[in-house]
């Protein structure tokens, strides 16, 4: 009987060791949703640094868009859009706008940021 006892409890080991053996844990994870969160601050310019820009930019030749268009800070231009480098002379003058580009609208200078397509300040005479 002790044989017996022995045997039943080897066995119940055994039985319980192959058991967990074959148990796998799956651990899911939900996915993590990036985004890049672009933001523009206010282009914060003297009245002299807006006066250079808009004088030294109205007069280079441009392509100009159609006369209805308007854009207004904050609005983004559209992916077609014709923009132009700022002026070295302006970039000289005022270094904050050497990143941006720029288009004239209606007799407005229109600073455009590239990476978001945001118009960032407009300048009219």
């Amino acid at each position: 009987m002790t044989c017996f006892r022995h045997a039943a409890i080897a066995a119940a080991l055994f039985a319980g060791v192959g058991g967990a053996s074959a148990q796998t844990t799956v651990i899911t994870r939900e996915p993590v949703e990036t985004r890049t969160v672009v933001t523009t601050r206010p282009l914060e310019l003297t009245p002299v640094q807006r006066e250079t820009i808009y004088r030294t930019i109205v007069r280079a030749p441009v392509e100009a868009p159609p006369p209805m268009v308007e854009y207004r800070v904050g609005t983004r231009v559209p992916a077609g859009a014709r923009l132009y480098a700022v002026p070295r002379e302006v970039a000289v003058e005022v270094p904050a706008v050497r990143s941006y580009r720029y288009m004239r609208v209606n007799n407005h200078v229109v600073l455009v940021d590239p990476a978001t397509s945001e118009v960032v300040a407009d300048f009219a005479d």
